[in-house]
Parts: C-alpha cells; structure tokens; sequence
C-alpha cells in the first residue's frame, strides 16, 4: 500500500527537496503540492490523501486555519505540521485544530519518512528525539489552556485504570510503544491494547490529542519530560 502525501509550503525549494526524499521511497508518493492554505484546502476536498505536511506559516489563511478546515473534511487526512522552536504557541495552536503531530522544517530526512509513516498508522511522532525537544518548549503552553481545577479529576481521565494512566503519563513523555513496553515490562501488543483503550475512553482522536489532554489536566507536568522521559 502506498501512502499518498499532500506538501503544503508557499516556499517552493521547500517543497521540492520534501517531493525528492518522499518519492524515493517504495511506500511513499506525493500526490500534491499546495503554496497557501486556501489552495491545500480546496486541493483536499478533491484529491484523496493519507498524510499532510503542513507549513504554519504562510500568506493568506495560515497553516492552522488550513489544518483546521482539512480535518474537518469527510474522510480527513492526517495533518503534520511543520514548526521550527520560535514557534511554540502556533503548534499549539494547530494541535488543537485537528493536527496529529508535529515536525521541525530542519529534521533529518529519515525523520521526516518515520514521521509520514508513524503517523499514517495512527501513532504520533512526538517520540522522536526533536519531536520531544520540541515537546518540551510546547508543554507549559499545554497547561495554559482549559486546565482542570486542582484536586479535581478530569472526568474524561476517571475511567482508566491506573495500568492506562501509567500508559498515557509515558505517551506524554514522548515514549514509543516499544519503549513503553520495555519500562512496564510487558509486550508490544499489550501496549497497543493500552493505548487503544485510552484514546477511547478519552475521547482523544489520536495520540497527540490524548498527550494535550494529559497537560492540560495536570495530569503530566512538564518537568516530567526531563524526569521521565526515555532516552
């Protein structure tokens, strides 16, 4: 199965140099370019899609406003938008548009296909290892927004075990389901079992909209990332 790709930039080169590592690939083909948000937007509603990597900034409606209405979409694809450190309250942001993750623009190409990849099999691609740098400059703008009251249960947290909190505090630390595993002791499979669990019962669309959803409930605090996180 090939895994189509929409690249969304206004810049050009940008787009041309993601096109060429992109289609190298046997699994991988990119199917689209868009330079503005009112393009990609228009492009998405006609043009199937698996993933989109989405630039923030750009000319007339914003990578956010784009992410927001392409997820809205029936059928939406998976939107990964690319940010760079100065940008931290725009993937916020984008994140609660709708987007499944999150990219430096100067990742390593081979970060760049895993995140396609890891995304487009419904994971999140805050495990890699500039991914949760970044995390680590985004978190504290995660708890400063709609956190629950202190000493108050989120009531979309009150219905996991403390086996599935163990699991959701590690996702939020930017854990793989690998590296969970190996902390917890058990298997793969059970991991995946675990965090299926989770996401249903909070409501979260994906990993990353359970991870904002562990911050903003306190349940993670960003110094957690530091502590706890693997690696």
């Amino acid at each position: 199965m090939t895994i189509r790709v929409v690249l969304v930039d206004d810049q050009q080169m940008v787009r041309a140099g993601f096109r060429m590592v992109i289609d190298s690939q046997p699994d991988l083909q990119v199917v689209a370019e868009a330079g503005d948000g009112d393009a990609a937007v228009a492009l998405l509603a006609r043009t199937p899609a698996d993933v989109v990597l989405m630039d923030i900034r750009m000319p007339g409606t914003d990578g956010i406003e784009a992410t927001r209405a392409v997820t809205a979409l029936p059928d939406p694809p998976r939107v990964v938008v690319l940010t760079t450190f100065d940008l931290d309250e725009y993937v916020v942001a984008a994140i609660g548009a709708g987007a499944s993750g999150f990219l430096l623009k100067d990742a390593a190409p081979e970060e760049m296909l895993a995140a396609v990849r890891t995304v487009h099999a419904g994971d999140s691609v805050i495990a890699a290892s500039s991914t949760r740098r970044l995390l680590q400059h985004v978190a504290p703008l995660l708890r400063g927004g709609a956190a629950a009251t202190p000493g108050a249960p989120d009531p979309a947290l009150a219905e996991l075990t403390p086996r599935e909190t163990e699991v959701l505090v590690q996702m939020a630390c930017g854990a793989t389901n690998t590296e969970i595993a190996r902390g917890l002791f058990v298997s793969e499979a059970t991991v995946k079992t675990h965090v299926g669990r989770v996401l249903a019962k909070t409501g979260s669309r994906d990993r990353v909209q359970a991870v904002v959803l562990a911050y903003r409930s306190g349940l993670v605090h960003p110094a957690d990332l530091l502590r706890d996180a693997p690696g």
